[in-house]
């Protein structure tokens, strides 16, 4: 279901209709393992607002609090337990990515292709965080026009909020592919930037804590490297795209803390870009810092 308005949501919209149509268009065309879409009621009136049911599925899911990278099961599998995971996401990428779908099929996801994507970011931005300019966003945002790609590829669909968060697994393999309220149609490196620079995300915070974490996992280079073998396609402009993860993720966190204090759970802080929980990441990227694995 989507997010009543008093719980001062995430997102502007939640269109539980398009994830239902995506959810079983990567599961027919695609052979994802999303769950089985069983009906969508757009009238409020049964629940109080929209929603759609589908078949439940078991299994283990890396967590997000606390991170994966902290302590859990994906933490203690051995080494090629954690890279069975990591290959079998990728994949997972591969497929969504190569699914025989039509154009005229994702026009019910907007507008197709990367200055679409950024375009709607910035209106997110503008709707989430008002009159509350945070210069850190503004600056990426700059950025990204500074080194836009000069070819950004053809438009695929992609998933979106691609990570392994989203993912149930059983023995390390995907079970149930899972919230794809951010799909769009664009380049396929949305989806590898995105997914490389969340793990980056958690990883960081973990090494602040000063505990090992995941190092090895979700590296840029094993990423693409298994993308490549799988679909034919070698990823670039892989800074571009991961930079552009970092802003969205912004966007996404500022939000979530300016809940928190909406809520009284913390308290406004003196600088506004202190609201980008991974600022100290994002202003190294923007000063060319961005690693290669």
């Amino acid at each position: 279901m989507a997010p009543a308005a008093e719980a001062v949501p995430v997102f502007p919209a939640y269109d539980l209709g398009a994830q239902f149509e995506v959810m079983r268009l990567v599961r027919e065309r695609a052979g994802v393992p999303a769950p089985r879409p069983l009906w969508y009621e757009p009238d409020p009136e049964p629940l109080g607002m929209p929603f759609f049911v589908m078949e439940r599925e078991d299994g283990l899911v890396p967590p997000d609090v606390m991170p994966y990278t902290f302590a859990g099961w994906l933490l203690d599998a051995a080494p090629e337990q954690a890279r069975r995971l990591q290959d079998e996401t990728v994949r997972i990428l591969a497929a969504v990515h190569d699914a025989p779908v039509r154009p005229a099929e994702l026009s019910f996801l907007g507008a197709a292709g990367l200055r679409a994507h950024v375009e709607d970011q910035r209106a997110y931005y503008a709707w989430a965080h008002g009159r509350r300019r945070i210069p850190l966003l503004e600056r990426a945002f700059d950025w990204l026009e500074a080194h836009w790609p000069q070819d950004p590829g053809p438009d695929v669909l992609t998933w979106g909020d691609a990570r392994p968060g989203n993912v149930m697994y059983r023995d390390f393999l995907p079970v149930a592919v899972l919230d794809w309220e951010m799909a769009a149609a664009g380049p396929r490196e949305l989806d590898l930037g995105w997914m490389i620079f969340l793990h980056r995300f958690f990883q960081d915070i973990t090494e602040a804590l000063e505990l090992p974490g995941m190092p090895d996992f979700m590296r840029r280079e094993d990423v693409c490297h298994a993308y490549r073998e799988l679909t034919g396609h070698d990823p670039r402009d892989m800074d571009f795209y991961e930079t552009y993860a970092a802003l969205r993720h912004g966007i996404i966190m500022a939000r979530v803390w300016q809940r928190r204090i909406h809520f009284g759970e913390q308290p406004e802080p003196a600088d506004p870009d202190d609201l980008v929980l991974h600022r100290a990441a994002l202003e190294s990227m923007l000063g060319g810092q961005v690693p290669a694995s």
